[in-house]
């Protein structure tokens, strides 16, 4: 679950390390966002190695949707299953993905929703 002014990690190669959610889009009243919600971020970091040739620019807003939160969540099967960061990965205006590289595994509730530009970047599922 992430609300406005959650901190998040950004876990692709776009350059970007740390990001701050201003605003939950898909509604009025929304307030909260889950798994394959998409929100508008501001860069808060960049990665050490990558500020000569980051795609991203510190302080910039850009559109993310988000990949892993900390709050469980439930299979069809009757498990539980949490990860132990929130995290997202950036878009661009067309809501692509500006990297060509997610790190770590991503839910498999993606395959379903039609995101199959993050599936077939992604090194795994969970």
């Amino acid at each position: 679950m992430v609300q406005q002014q959650t901190n998040l990690k950004v876990i692709d190669n776009s350059g970007a390390k740390n990001v701050k959610c201003i605003k939950v889009l898909g509604g009025f009243k929304k307030k909260k966002a889950f798994p394959g919600d998409i929100i508008v971020v501001t860069v808060k970091n960049l990665r050490n190695r990558f500020k000569i040739t980051s795609k991203v620019c510190k302080g910039d807003l850009y559109k993310a949707i988000v990949l892993r939160t900390k709050i469980k969540r439930k299979k069809k099967d009757g498990s539980f299953f949490c990860f132990f960061e929130n995290s997202v990965c950036l878009l661009n205006a067309q809501e692509k993905p500006i990297a060509t590289r997610i790190l770590g595994p991503i839910p498999k509730e993606f395959r379903k929703k039609k995101q199959m530009k993050l599936v077939n970047i992604a090194s795994g599922f969970f």
